[in-house]
């Protein structure tokens, strides 16, 4: 009985963590791979001074895992994961709204955290603990909903239906897209990273700033659609699982080119 209830309890945190996350597991791991497909062999070589031959994808939730951390520190890493702001903004307003935000959100951490990095004074927990979150948090910037709106805790607190089960706006674009496709993560990767280094130009010639206001565009449209329905199933699938795809396939070039700065 002891047993049983040990086992209940750790797939109750395990449930919250995941409901708290950005693209899920398969979400995160699919952007890892593609990130681990375009690193430098510089790169590669010290991150494996740091994790030592496993894959990236392996840690790529570690910063979601952490949040069952019962030491108290670990609680302000919590809202390093998303950033708030009024919805519908110009890009000078978005980008000033960034600037004048809080120090622990998603653009400030995400900033302090690569900085620190680059610097190399760590030691080989912080390392460490600084490639998960980098791996982590670059993926968050590219979910819409964690560039949304604090009134709805980024869309958790828009209750849909996802083919009939109850969901929320927030759940659909973490996981629910994501698994309606039944791809492995490393399928995913697979089929999503097709184009060669000319075409990802386009996407890593722009700043993280830039990287933000496309997920807080996106953000404005998923709120401006389900506003209109949110019953939501085939006809929402067919319209946002390219633009889902898209944030992925970034997601992953984009790391490979912070990942290379950083480390190679």
């Amino acid at each position: 009985m002891k047993c049983i209830k040990y086992v209940l309890a750790f797939a109750l945190i395990y449930s919250i963590s995941l409901e708290a996350s950005a693209w899920g597991l398969t979400g995160h791991r699919t952007i890892s791979q593609i990130a681990e497909n375009h690193l430098t062999k510089k790169a590669r070589r010290n991150i494996d001074k740091i994790i030592g031959h496993q894959k990236i994808a392996y840690w790529s939730n570690w910063a979601d895992f952490v949040k069952s951390d019962p030491n108290p520190a670990r609680k302000e890493e919590s809202s390093w994961h998303f950033i708030n702001t009024q919805g519908n903004l110009s890009y000078e307003n978005f980008v000033q709204a960034l600037q004048s935000s809080p120090e622990n959100n998603l653009y400030k951490a995400y900033l302090r955290l690569k900085q620190e990095a680059k610097q190399g004074n760590l030691s080989l927990e912080q390392k460490q603990e600084h490639l998960y979150y980098i791996v982590h948090l670059l993926a968050d910037a590219h979910q819409p909903m964690h560039v949304s709106r604090q009134e709805d805790l980024g869309g958790n607190r828009i209750d849909v239906t996802w083919f009939g089960r109850k969901s929320n706006i927030h759940r659909v674009w973490d996981s629910d897209l994501i698994e309606g496709e039944q791809y492995s993560y490393s399928e995913y990767a697979g089929v999503l990273d097709i184009y060669d280094k000319n075409h990802y130009a386009q996407y890593t010639s722009s700043t993280f700033e830039d990287w933000l206001f496309e997920s807080h565009t996106l953000a404005n449209e998923i709120y401006a659609d389900v506003a209109l329905d949110t019953n939501l199933s085939y006809g929402y699938g067919y319209k946002f699982k390219y633009k889902m795809e898209a944030c992925l396939l970034k997601a992953g070039i984009r790391l490979a080119k912070e990942l290379n700065e950083i480390y190679g």
